[in-house]
């Protein structure tokens, strides 16, 4: 039963991106209260997080999304939610769609009418600069955060505690993860009043994606948590969720996995790819195969250890990327750093080696989170 079922439908939109010919961007219609995540003790933080899986997805619902090239005219495509809330746009561009020098967010405009009237929301698509070369797509669970939201049934027990009583700023960072990270690109959306389609922010150095099996309703939650951990902003690729065999198995995590990297690497064809996972749901078979199927196309995959021994499917993945020549660390942290970034050429830059010097430092004890 829904927790607001006489809320307003409002928009939930997701981070778009795009290429110089098409641009991809999804919402949702839900009847829900907007999002925040501010610390204000355990029993808010409960209904805050219980509102997230219990909003109303609302079908049939038009809204119209208003795109435009910086300083050109705007142009306006119509969507309809579907069964699940969500609107898909999926746009072709005209040819006068081509980048910036350097990576950027563009800000699109959704609009819909609800019973309070007419109502407009801020996106943001992502767009690679003309001198982009290499892009990043990292997973989320255990590679950045401790989410919990799969594994064995314990650990979904235990992690689903934290995901309903802790807000993002009470999360523990994976020790280096921050620091490793803004050594390949650093940026954010910084939203602003009165935005109008086309207008263009500053973006991360390089693309970052982040690809996860977590569901759509934590979508606010995990981006609230990249944003306030300084790591670089990005789209982030989720998934329909639901409390079955499927959902825990570690070969369904796989080929959610796959399917949302085969779609960015056919999205960008003139661009290479650097993977960050872990071993907890099958990363490093996932990425194996994307290495097989085209090993040109990745210049370095990283594999963060959790400590289990690795099964024969990792094994043969680990062999499979090692004779495509493709460059493959598997460490407990980020201290491997140096060689990664190494690997990709990018300890010419100057903020890398800063980076990288702070990154091989032994990694401060965070702070115990509240129980």
């Amino acid at each position: 039963m829904p927790l607001f079922p006489t809320a307003p439908v409002r928009i939930q939109p997701y981070l778009g991106y795009r290429n110089r010919d098409r641009l991809v961007i999804t919402a949702r219609a839900l009847r829900s209260r907007e999002n925040t995540f501010a610390k204000s003790g355990r029993w808010r933080a409960f209904r805050t997080m219980v509102a997230q899986f219990a909003s109303h997805e609302v079908a049939g619902l038009p809204v119209t999304l208003e795109i435009a090239r910086p300083g050109g005219v705007s142009h306006q495509h119509q969507g309809l939610s579907d069964k699940e809330g969500f609107v898909h746009f999926d746009i072709r561009l005209d040819p006068e769609w081509d980048y910036a020098v350097d990576p950027a967010w563009e800000t699109v405009l959704f609009h819909w009418h609800n019973e309070e009237g007419e109502h407009c929301a801020e996106g943001h698509v992502l767009a690679p600069g003309t001198a982009t070369q290499l892009a990043v797509i990292s997973d989320i669970d255990d590679t950045i955060v401790e989410t919990g939201i799969t594994g064995n049934f314990r650990a979904v027990m235990r992690n689903w505690r934290r995901i309903l009583l802790e807000m993002p700023e009470e999360r523990l960072l994976v020790p280096g993860a921050d620091l490793f990270y803004q050594a390949l690109g650093g940026g954010a959306v910084q939203s602003h009043d009165d935005a109008h389609a086309g207008d263009r922010q500053q973006a991360t150095s390089r693309p970052f994606f982040y690809v996860s099996s977590s569901p759509w309703n934590l979508f606010s939650y995990l981006v609230a948590y990249i944003g306030g951990r300084g790591l670089p902003l990005g789209p982030v690729l989720l998934r329909d969720w639901g409390l079955n065999r499927a959902t825990f198995g570690s070969a369904s995590h796989g080929a959610h996995k796959r399917a949302a990297i085969t779609g960015l690497l056919a999205h960008y064809p003139d661009l290479k790819f650097a993977l960050i996972g872990d071993d907890s749901q099958g990363d490093l078979v996932a990425f194996g195969e994307i290495v097989v199927a085209d090993p040109s196309r990745i210049r370095a995959v990283f594999i963060r250890k959790l400590g289990a021994a690795s099964s024969v499917e990792e094994e043969a993945a680990k062999a499979a990327i090692e004779q495509a020549k493709v460059p493959l660390w598997l460490g407990e942290g980020y201290s491997e750093g140096h060689d990664f970034l190494a690997s990709m050429g990018l300890l010419g830059d100057d903020e890398a080696e800063a980076i990288v010097e702070a990154v091989d430092k032994p990694a401060q004890t965070p702070d115990k989170p509240a129980t």
